[in-house]
């Protein structure tokens, strides 16, 4: 944790207290000083510590809230919120992603199964109609929190033992000889169903994020039709522009 009193605000400045407080702790939190799920200091502790009003510390924190970057628990404090900056120019697992991010990723597998597919699934992976397909539907968790329900099928004569694939399935293809080189994919807004809130502890009704990936092997065979649904409070997606 950083020392709270480099994050006194100046009060020979313009801007108001409340919103430099608000930025130098946004600061902190990005450059990785608190981690995620970590308390914050008390509305109490930050005007003693940086002897301003608790007035002034509660509208700072107030603004986080805003942002996202914190979520209180009745009774318990103010926690920092995981989030996932995942770049949209880069392809990489999910399990990747959060060890880059300093997270331990973690899978509770809902069901593994070979079935035949669907219409959309004999389209979407250029299936002929008496295959077989793998079905894996699991949740996705960063430090034992869900972040994720993901839906994910690859044509079973690439996969034969399902069972075998343990936290990262990319890493299982790599194992196998049958690497995502490429992939296509597309993001859109939906309210949470019924199911899929149970599933992440929200409410139904709640915006998440739909992203519906097709991965290519490198001779641009359809290997992997997966849908993930993102909880909105714990995803970014950073595009970098160029002109």
């Amino acid at each position: 944790m950083p020392p709270l009193t480099a994050l006194r605000p100046d009060d020979t400045l313009a801007t108001p207290l409340y919103l430099q407080l608000a930025r130098n702790l946004e600061q902190a939190i990005h450059a990785g000083q608190w981690k995620a799920e970590q308390a914050l200091p008390s509305e109490r502790s930050l005007s003693e510590a940086l002897d301003i009003s608790r007035v002034t510390a509660r509208k700072a924190l107030e603004v986080l809230l805003e942002q996202g970057l914190i979520r209180r628990i009745q009774g318990s404090g103010t926690f920092i919120t995981p989030r996932l900056e995942q770049p949209l120019s880069r392809l990489s697992s999910f399990s990747e992603m959060l060890r880059l991010k300093g997270f331990t990723p973690s899978s509770q597998w809902l069901e593994r199964s070979v079935d035949a597919p669907s219409a959309d699934e004999l389209v979407r992976l250029g299936l002929s109609p008496n295959e077989q397909v793998v079905h894996l539907k699991r949740l996705r968790k960063a430090d034992d929190i869900v972040m994720a329900v993901e839906y994910s099928t690859l044509p079973a004569r690439l996969l034969s033992n399902p069972e075998a694939i343990g936290d990262s399935l990319y890493q299982y293809l790599d194992q196998i000889g049958k690497p995502v080189v490429r992939a296509l994919q597309h993001i859109r807004a939906i309210n949470a169903s019924a199911e899929l809130a149970a599933r992440v502890g929200i409410q139904p009704g709640t915006a998440m994020l739909l992203m519906t990936r097709v991965g290519y092997l490198d001779d641009n065979t359809p290997i992997e039709l997966t849908d993930t649904y993102c909880r909105d409070d714990y995803y970014d997606f950073v595009a970098e522009l160029r002109r």
